[in-house]
């Protein structure tokens, strides 16, 4: 395997033809890296997986658009491709260890983490299902039900699927199938991974790879409604956020516009970002209820201050709608503290866990 330095270097050649949107040369840089003798599994998560990681920080800090992120996703998705016809994607092992399925929950989209694992899966001898992204729940049942995996791997990077992602646990572990999970969505260290009722959780591609290898427990078939169950859900503060999520963003921002005199003037393109923006901060709200942790609110309104500065956009917007949800969840004692700790972190008071936003590329 080639040296870290090298495979940086390698990577800059792969960020330079992807951000050029040229698909030959980002195929033709992979083929070049591994006849230069690069092993095909750090290829894909030291050099791949790092011009994909970079995206994200490029975009974060307004180095690059969301054009731009979406052509150099593009462009890695079409050397995966190339990659897995190529003959080093041959498997090291003999034979199959198995067969394995990998996907993405309801709802998320962010595919490219997913395939990876599932190319470096093969590599090391299972056989893999790889579903792609936003796969329906009771399309994963049915799959599981007719194919019989050894295990399943569920994918989500953003924490408003983590409801999505709750239900596809439970419908899995139901059907025997032992359940790992990754990607961000699932916290700092998968602290959300064991709530939800997962067998295991990895933090990369690598580390998944490892525990497969290890084997998953098979565990006594678990009813979807026992399966992860979360007590705190029975004071339903959750139910009522999402019931009411249109309404309370429309409340929110007819109630700027009447504090801010800069709202209100707005083109109707500013006001539909700061809708969504609005929006964005009440799905991580009862992202937050559902997990009972205020770190995944506080983190991702952190998370949202810094994307706003880097694009020199005012963040005092989300002060006053920590305020005005505040004043209108008084009735809910759990959102109240998840506002009150956000706005503590917000004015400097704590420093919470990184939690990425709804923006972040793939």
């Amino acid at each position: 395997m080639s040296g870290g330095r090298d495979l940086g270097r390698w990577a800059d050649r792969l960020w330079a033809a992807a951000t050029a949107g040229d698909e030959q040369a980002a195929v033709g840089v992979a083929r070049d890296a591994l006849d230069a003798g690069v092993d095909m599994e750090a290829l894909l998560l030291d050099v791949v997986g790092a011009v994909q990681a970079r995206v994200g920080a490029e975009w974060a800090a307004n180095r690059i658009s969301v054009t731009q992120e979406h052509v150099v996703t593009a462009v890695n998705e079409r050397v995966i491709a190339a990659l897995a016809d190529h003959p080093g994607a041959r498997r090291r092992e003999g034979s199959a260890r198995g067969r394995l399925a990998v996907a993405c929950v309801d709802g998320e989209w962010h595919a490219l983490p997913a395939r990876l694992l599932a190319e470096v899966l093969r590599l090391r001898g299972w056989t893999v299902d790889y579903l792609g992204a936003q796969v329906p729940t009771q399309h994963l049942v049915s799959y599981l039900h007719r194919t019989g995996p050894d295990a399943i791997a569920l994918s989500s990077s953003i924490a408003t699927r983590l409801p999505a992602a709750h239900a596809a646990i439970a419908a899995c572990r139901a059907t025997g199938t032992p359940v790992l999970v990754g990607g961000a969505a699932y916290g700092p260290g998968g602290r959300y991974a064991r709530l939800l009722g997962a067998d295991a959780w990895a933090p990369d591609a690598r580390a998944a790879a490892d525990l497969l290898a290890r084997g998953l427990p098979r565990r006594p078939p678990a009813p979807p409604q026992a399966a992860g169950r979360l007590p705190h859900l029975d004071d339903q503060e959750y139910t009522l956020l999402t019931r009411s999520s249109a309404d309370l963003v429309r409340e929110l921002m007819d109630e700027l516009e009447r504090r801010h005199p800069a709202v209100a003037r707005y083109t109707p393109r500013q006001r539909q970002a700061t809708a969504e923006d609005l929006a964005h901060v009440v799905e991580f709200l009862a992202a937050s209820l559902y997990v009972d942790d205020p770190e995944l609110f506080s983190g991702f309104l952190t998370w949202t201050a810094s994307i706003l500065t880097a694009r020199d956009v005012p963040t005092g917007f989300l002060l006053s709608a920590l305020d005005l949800l505040a004043r209108r969840l008084t009735g809910l004692p759990r959102a109240a503290g998840v506002l009150a700790h956000a706005r503590e972190v917000l004015c400097g008071g704590l420093v919470p866990a990184p939690v990425p936003g709804p923006g972040k590329p793939e």
